[in-house]
Parts: structure tokens; sequence; C-alpha cells
């Protein structure tokens, strides 16, 4: 998760007297504002738990009154601690700093904490109801949504919760996977737009958990429909005698045949992001990346018109990072960047290993970069656990404090409906479509495998979404 200080207010006080408000943003948006006194007690908190040894420097405080210079001086300190805080692989996980910040969104966004209801999708549309309180966490969230379908607790891990922008032809944005350090119910209705919903989706890359989900009726029928919905959406490449045959299993209710069928179609699994622009092979090509068996795939629009498709494997990029930058709204001008008048470009960056002795940057703008970033680390996580001779299983697992009481009345997960007809554009894209060749793509694996790890082109340490000092 990429967090940020692009901006301060000076807001009035209780007592009439103003104070300067720094908005802390996560993945370009406002997710909290805070006073300086709230951060120095959390920074307080966090040394007195964790010994001042492992806690970042933090920015002193000043006796007089700070002028506009030094007001933009500690906003940049305070931006620089918040992600060394965060990037820290103890402390970013602590409940303490992430009970900080969702106690922070939630009096941001003035929502008392109350009992609501919550709507949760899932991949075929269906809408789940749960009463929670405003106040509850992602993971509450996700146990309360288990709870109404009767996901045992055990595969409880193998699903998170996604805030997803619907578009009005149906199009679906992946915006980004909810965080443990908010709150769903806020996160959701402070955005104030339709649009935007939560929605229950399987969490692995790994298409061989697919069985352990498959042995619960719950969990076949949520992977099922997300399924279904991945191949009518596109996402999933079907030629015509495999729609055929996937129809035919589908009428017969045959889901487990049909999800092994899809299993080996091509993009199973993966998660298809919006068109984007990439400086690769080309600079200002358009793409589509899609993230899934362990790579990225870009299928790419070169500036002759031509379609290219490639794929970067997780295994041979030494290195990623995200960076974003605050760039004026289209009717804005490029010395006016306050509050309401820009927008953040975001930008995921990867050094590839093209060959054997030649690594190269290649960039993605995208407003998804993030989540691209995202999918990447889990991707090398689960890779990891898998070299280490780890399970996987406990990976994924969701350790409760105390039993879960399941409620008799449990909510079947429906049927999504017969697929459609296979798209017409969508085979021709396909045939437009050419794989890269080593002049233009130099090193591209086409290996599915994850045997090809090794010390030499793969590394674990990653700081900041990816990337970290003792990666360069």
């Amino acid at each position: 998760m990429h967090f940020s200080i692009p901006e301060t207010e000076v807001r009035s006080g209780d007592n009439g007297s103003t104070y300067v408000a720094y908005n802390i943003h996560v993945n370009g948006v406002l997710h909290c504002r805070v006073r300086y006194s709230e951060l120095l007690g959390l920074h307080e908190q966090i040394k007195k738990e964790y010994g001042s040894n492992v806690v970042p420097s933090f920015p002193p405080k000043k006796i007089f009154t700070l002028t506009p210079a030094e007001v933009e001086q500690r906003r940049e300190q305070l931006e620089k601690y918040m992600q060394a805080v965060r990037q820290d692989p103890v402390l970013g996980a602590s409940e303490l700093f992430n009970s900080f910040l969702r106690k922070a969104q939630q009096e941001t966004q003035q929502i008392p904490t109350e009992e609501v209801q919550l709507e949760v999708y899932l991949s075929n549309g269906q809408k789940v109801k749960v009463n929670i309180l405003t106040s509850d966490q992602t993971e509450d969230v996700l146990e309360a949504v288990a709870l109404k379908l009767g996901l045992p607790d055990e595969l409880v891990g193998y699903f998170s919760l996604f805030l997803v922008r619907e578009g009005s032809d149906g199009s679906c944005t992946f915006v980004r996977k909810l965080q443990e350090f908010e709150l769903p119910y806020v996160s959701v209705t402070s955005l104030q737009n339709p649009d935007y919903h939560v929605v229950l989706r399987k969490s692995y890359w790994d298409s061989a958990y697919d069985s352990d989900v498959m042995e619960n009726r719950v969990g076949l029928n949520l992977l099922y429909a997300q399924t279904v919905s991945d191949i009518e959406r596109g996402w999933i490449l079907v030629n015509k005698e495999q729609h055929r045959q996937l129809k035919s299993l589908q009428e017969k209710g045959s889901k487990k045949e049909f999800i092994r069928l899809a299993q080996t179609l091509k993009y199973f699994g993966y998660i298809k992001f919006d068109p984007c622009i990439t400086d690769f092979p080309e600079k200002g090509c358009h793409v589509i990346v899609s993230a899934g068996n362990n790579e990225l795939n870009f299928h790419v629009k070169l500036p002759n018109d031509q379609m290219k498709e490639g794929s970067f494997k997780v295994t041979r990029m030494r290195c990623w990072r995200v960076t974003s930058s605050q760039v004026p709204m289209a009717n804005g001008t490029a010395s006016s960047c306050g509050p309401g008048r820009c927008e953040v470009k975001l930008e995921l960056a990867f050094e590839y290993l093209m060959s054997k002795d030649r690594l190269q940057w290649v960039t993605i703008t995208s407003p998804q970069a993030i989540m691209m970033s995202i999918c990447l680390q889990s991707m090398v996580d689960e890779l990891m656990v898998k070299k280490s001779g780890g399970s996987i299983k406990k990976m994924l697992k969701k350790r409760h404090n105390g039993a879960i009481h399941r409620s008799d009345s449990q909510q079947a997960v429906k049927s999504p409906p017969l697929l459609d007809s296979p798209d017409p554009s969508r085979e021709q894209v396909v045939k437009l479509s050419s794989k890269l060749t080593s002049v233009t793509l130099r090193g591209i694996s086409t290996s599915s495998s994850s045997n090809d790890i090794s010390g030499n082109d793969f590394h674990g340490n990653y700081a900041f979404e990816g990337i970290g000092d003792d990666d360069l």
C-alpha cells in the first residue's frame, strides 16, 4: 500500500483556534486527517512498545508557530515517517499502528460507531447483507460474510474483500484489496458513489489450492461463480469448442468439472486491469495488463496499431516500486495543485531480467498501479512459502480468537446464469494478437513453472511495495 501526505489543511479546533491537519492518503485517496500531536502520540506509543532502536526518526517539536516553509518541511518528514513505519514488517503489521489508522479514518469521516447493514457482493452479482458495526475492521467483516454464507473457518483465509468500481457498461475495476487498517463500511460509504462495492473474491493465485476450496459446498459455489463471471467478462479466453464444453457441464450442474476445464484455459485466475500506458516496448504504448500465474501479462498496442502480447514472470523481476506524483487536472494550471485541483499519477516500475546479463526497467502508468503491486507481492509471498517448503494452508488460514457460532439462517450462494455465446469481437482481438518475438522482447520467460526460482534472479527482500535498498 502506498502512503502519502500530499497536502495540509488549516482547520478550526473546538475552542475556535486553528491547527494544521495532515491529510494521509492511501493509494492516492484520502484515508484520514491527523494533527501533528496525534502522530507524535502514536510515535511515543510505538517507541514504548518496540524500543527506540527500531522506530524511524520523527520530526521534532517546535516552540513557535511554524512558517509555511516549516509546515511543508514537516509534511515531507511525516510522510517519510508514515512510509517507513508501514514498510517495517513488524511495525507496519502491528495492531498499534493499524488501530490508530482505523480510528483516524472513522473520526475523519465523522461516522459514529453504530450497527449498520453492509452489502457485500459475490462474483455473480448476488448481494450478501451482513449486520456489522461501522467500526468493524476488514477481518471482522470478512468473518461476518463467511458466517452468513456458511463458509468454514479453515477456508476464510482463502478469500478477501476487494473494493471494486462498476462501470455503466458493465466493466469492473478492482481498486484495491481492503486492508487491516481500514473499516470497510467507512471506506465504501465515504466515497459517496453507488458505483463502488465491496466484493468477495479468492485471494490466492496457485490454482492447485482450488482443490481445498472445492471440498466444501459453499467454497465450490463461490469459486464456480467467480469462474463463470471471469469468463463472461472476458478475463478467461474461451474458443467456441471450449465454450460448448463449458456450457454442457454447466447445464448438467457439474461445477467441479466446469472449474477443472476452466483451469486449463488461458488467463484462468488472472485479474485484468483497465487499459493504461507503458514504456515497453516503446514509450507511450497502450497496454492491457493482467496479473496471474506468477506473471504480469502485457497486451500491447504499438504506435503502428500492431498488437503484441508477452509476459513478465515475477521470478525474473529483480525489484519493483510504486511512485506517485501530483498533476493538475484538465481545468487546472501547472502551478495550481491545491486540494481538489490535482489528481494523483501512479506508476509501477519493475526491473526485469531480459537476458542473462541485461536488466531493464519497465514502467506502467495506471491508477491501479498499487493494486498491481499488491498482486505481485502476494504472488511472491506464495512462491516464497513454496520455496521454503512451508504450508500455503497455514499462510491462508485465519487464526480466530475464540470459536464462531454459526447462524441457523445461512445464506446459500446462487448459481450464475448460463454462459452467453462467445463475444465475436473478443475472438477478433485474440486473432490480432501475436506473441512478442525475441527481437522485440528478449528474455521473456514463457515457463509457468515455479521451479525456475533461484537466488540469482529472485529477491525476497522488498521494502517499499517491492523495492528496497538491499535490492539495488
